[in-house]
């Protein structure tokens, strides 16, 4: 009899996201014509989760969606994947960016609204979590953060530093981008430290950070031509959370997830670029 497959869960937000490209931002005063634009279920939480949907593991989605046009379309996209999806409603428009791509590929990403993210006092199944492998959690409150440690293995993204720091909890790994100024942190910063904090640095690679020290990883060669970079950070923390979930020490996960986030440098939609995550064994 084959094995179960893994369980796990992305707790956090999807938003309707339109890609498209400019010539150049703005200036003031200025108007700007989007260029192919595109609509995508996106965001931070959107994009891990789509990442994920390509994997064999047994996925669950907590989110929350609005009452307009916008959340009944987020709402179909990510119902129509093979994940089991846990969301309360709420009563507000459902969260939009606009991510403007310029020459080069580089996103400038403009959000409409505050995201809506799914908490404890939600009646949904959190009993999932009881089983599940591994969480990777985008939301804000910490008293799901701390309901998310029942998890074999918890990561969260350091752009939630409130919740960590209120959820009294620590997480196995935290990621972000060291060019992220809501993002860049040390171990130091945490008054529960991570067992490693891993920030990416692009075309450089990134860090990772433990008790013992810091190590880097290296970088992926680069797509031969550049598309657009939105999404990209978010599908490495997707195959980051997948890998390390079938075992890997956190700088084997880094270096095997590295090519995930570079496939999306490939197009102007991620969620085609998106590579399948591999099934190696430990999972």
């Amino acid at each position: 009899m084959a094995a179960a497959p893994v369980r796990i869960a992305v707790i956090g937000h999807v938003e309707h996201v339109v890609i498209a490209r400019v010539p150049a931002l703005p200036g003031p005063g200025a108007i700007v014509h989007l260029d192919e634009p595109l609509w995508i279920p996106g965001g931070g939480g959107g994009i891990t989760f789509a990442q994920l949907t390509r994997s064999p593991a047994e996925l669950h989605l907590f989110t929350a969606f609005g009452d307009d046009d916008a959340a009944s379309a987020v709402q179909s996209a990510v119902e129509a994947t093979s994940a089991s999806v846990h969301a309360a409603r709420r009563a507000a428009a459902q969260t939009r960016d606009v991510a403007l791509l310029t020459p080069g590929g580089e996103r400038t990403i403009l959000v409409v609204g505050r995201p809506l993210h799914a908490t404890l006092d939600d009646a949904l199944e959190w009993g999932v979590l009881d089983g599940c492998r591994a969480v990777f959690f985008s939301a804000e409150d910490p008293r799901l953060l701390a309901r998310a440690r029942a998890a074999e293995l918890l990561v969260v993204t350091a752009r939630r530093q409130r919740a960590i720091r209120e959820s009294a909890v620590a997480p196995d790994v935290i990621v972000g981008s060291a060019f992220d100024p809501l993002e860049k942190s040390t171990l130091g910063d945490y008054r529960l430290p991570p067992k490693a904090l891993v920030m990416t640095e692009g075309a450089r690679g990134g860090s990772i950070e433990t008790a013992a020290g810091v190590t880097r990883f290296p970088a992926p060669p680069p797509p031969a031509t550049a598309g657009g970079a939105y999404g990209a950070g978010d599908s490495f923390v997707g195959a980051l959370t997948w890998y390390l979930a079938c075992g890997l020490t956190v700088e084997d996960a880094c270096v095997r997830a590295g090519p995930h986030g570079a496939a999306v440098l490939r197009g102007i939609n991620p969620l085609e670029n998106q590579l399948e995550l591999e099934d190696i064994g430990g999972a």
